[in-house]
């Protein structure tokens, strides 16, 4: 890892991810969490405010950057809702099957390298009534934005940690073996190539 991935990196994605238009996509979304949470790539802890300690009785965050558990670690300290972290990538859960009550996932599969796999994990993990909740960036349904899409995302990866622009979030949820209860998409206040959202919950496909 060069110095930038380490130490560049990780406060540029903290401020771009908790601007204002996505802090209010966080706010739909993580108060609908509840029971045993696991946080797949929890990073500097952008979403702990926003969980329901009535609801949530404990969160696990998986997070590989160790500069960013640093970050999360503080905020962590004055959440209302006990936090414990897990240091492995999204592909690899160190946790038991159907163990979690519910999966959250927030701007966080644009970047997990073998996404599938990780799906696929969220999956193993879920309880059989707990559910899968989203909210990502990925493909835009204007041909003249995914173009554009596909022409920046192989530079796009290179200067913001793998991110990727173009993935199709609800295809890629329903391919793993979820069946997707709500979803909710359209462009939030950002450049068009990176702005259309993607944001629901999932249940196990029966």
């Amino acid at each position: 890892m060069g110095f930038y991935d380490k130490n560049i990196l990780p406060f540029l994605i903290d401020k771009a991810c908790g601007i204002g238009p996505i802090k209010a996509q966080r706010q739909k979304v993580v108060p609908q969490a509840m029971g045993e949470v696991l946080e797949i790539g929890i990073g500097s802890g952008l979403n702990l405010p926003y969980y329901d300690s009535a609801r949530v009785s404990k969160v696990w965050g998986l997070e590989p950057s160790a500069k960013m558990r640093t970050k999360a670690a503080k905020v962590a300290a004055k959440a209302s809702v006990p936090v414990s972290f897990l240091d492995l990538p999204g592909e690899e859960i160190p946790l038991d099957d159907q163990s979690i009550d519910t999966v959250l996932v927030t701007y966080t599969l644009c970047t997990i390298p073998e996404v599938a796999t990780a799906l696929t994990q969220m999956r193993r993990v879920l309880r059989p009534n707990g559910k899968l909740i989203f909210c990502e960036h990925g493909q835009a349904p204007d041909p003249s934005v995914r173009r554009w899409q596909d022409r920046l995302n192989p530079v796009w990866g290179k200067f913001s940690g793998g991110c990727h622009l173009n993935r199709p979030i609800d295809a890629l949820i329903k391919q793993a073996g979820f069946e997707i209860e709500t979803l909710d998409t359209g462009y939030i206040a950002s450049p068009k190539f990176a702005g259309y959202n993607y944001w629901g919950t999932a249940k196990l496909d029966s």
